[in-house]
């Protein structure tokens, strides 16, 4: 089973930035069907970003043009590049495949307060 560890999170500001890493026990996990979700308290998980084999990349329409999803294969890490946060945007983030049934990590926790 493969392991997932993010990192990156924290307090940050409005307009401010963050870089969350997503590390994978298993070599090539990343190169495949991956991507980025977020759980605000209280909420559904969704979807934020995504990132296919062939390399082709999707946002959430709330996300496009601040978040970059991308990936170093041979560190078996994913990453987000967050931009011009947003309060909004605050929530627990967690890394995994929308075409798999790996566990769940533990998530990292991304706060945007003034």
């Amino acid at each position: 089973q493969v392991q997932l560890v993010e990192s990156g999170g924290g307090l940050v500001q409005p307009g401010g930035s963050l870089r969350l890493s997503c590390a994978a026990s298993r070599s090539g996990f990343i190169n495949g069907h991956v991507g980025w979700y977020r759980q605000a308290p209280g909420k559904q998980r969704e979807l934020v970003a995504r990132i296919t084999t062939n390399g082709t990349t999707n946002y959430r329409q709330s996300v496009k043009g601040r978040f970059t999803i991308s990936r170093d294969n041979p560190k078996n890490t994913l990453y987000l590049q967050m931009n011009s946060l947003k309060p909004e945007d605050t929530a627990v983030y967690y890394c995994n495949s929308p075409s798999s049934t790996v566990s769940w990590g533990q998530g990292t926790q991304v706060t945007v307060s003034s």
